[in-house]
């Protein structure tokens, strides 16, 4: 079961059958399938969606579908807007995980990227808070025994290569990487299933060629103007990006194990 906003609907990953982004939960929930003979999955996350709405929204619905396993991410909307406070966020995420917790559900919680390309004020501040926001994941997890995907602590995953230019999504490289590091997660070992041998989600990518500074401010002009101020004036209109939008799989859907390849029947 699957709950939060973007990162977990799995936006920018390449599409899958039904048109919609794949994203690394729905990734995990093949490989889950293959290596348990199939499984039951729901993904009820919304883009744009911010703590309390996941809460109030995804939580309830969820739990009434009796999961064995819940990944929760959420807060990281609430974080990018000014003024938010974020001790005030990371509260009401710890009381959320402690309720989940308390239903006997396992819970998988993810930490974030703090910084994903930008080097203005900006980009610092935003840093600081995203910091404070995974020391906050963190927490929540070691009190509620709760596994931790701790991406935000990976230098592999900071690699701007990985995310979708608007800086605010995994690209379907990232995607992948996740996914390997939530199954491991939940200890899984096969590398057919990871997608390489445990750990290769964490190698850095080869040096590339330095863009220089230029190219650098351009790229950042850039994503002001396609990325940022769209971002900003939906803000000030009151608009989500998720507005109107359903999830990919408010029931669950039945997943079997992919065929395996004929060549290696009886292996």
């Amino acid at each position: 079961m699957a709950l939060g906003d973007s990162f977990t609907e799995g936006l920018e990953d390449e599409l899958g059958p039904d048109g919609r982004h794949l994203g690394w939960a729905d990734r995990v929930a093949a490989a889950l399938a293959s290596a348990e003979g199939g499984l039951r999955y729901a993904n009820l996350a919304v883009r744009g969606r911010l703590l309390d709405q996941v809460v109030d929204e995804q939580v309830p619905a969820a739990l009434a579908l009796a999961p064995d396993l819940v990944s929760f991410h959420a807060g990281p909307n609430d974080v990018l807007r000014p003024g938010r406070d974020v001790d005030a966020v990371v509260r009401r995420y710890a009381d959320a995980v402690s309720a989940l917790d308390g239903v006997g559900v396992q819970l998988l919680l993810f930490t974030v990227i703090e910084r994903a390309g930008g080097t203005g004020r900006t980009a610092a501040r935003l840093a600081a808070r995203f910091a404070r926001f995974n020391d906050g994941v963190r927490g929540a997890a070691a009190r509620t025994g709760a596994v931790v995907v701790d991406v935000g602590a990976e230098p592999a995953l900071q690699d701007r290569r990985l995310w979708h230019e608007d800086r605010l999504h995994l690209a379907p490289a990232g995607h992948a990487r996740v996914a390997a590091a939530v199954l491991e997660a939940l200890g899984v070992t096969d590398p057919a299933l990871l997608g390489g041998e445990p750990g290769w989600w964490r190698a850095v990518l080869p040096p590339g060629r330095s863009p220089g500074r230029r190219a650098d401010l351009v790229a950042d002009v850039r994503w002001v103007r396609r990325y940022l101020t769209p971002w900003v004036v939906r803000r000030l209109r009151g608009v989500s990006s998720g507005d109107g939008l359903a999830a990919k799989h408010v029931e669950l859907v039945e997943l079997q194990p992919a065929p395996r390849d004929e060549g290696s029947a009886g292996a």
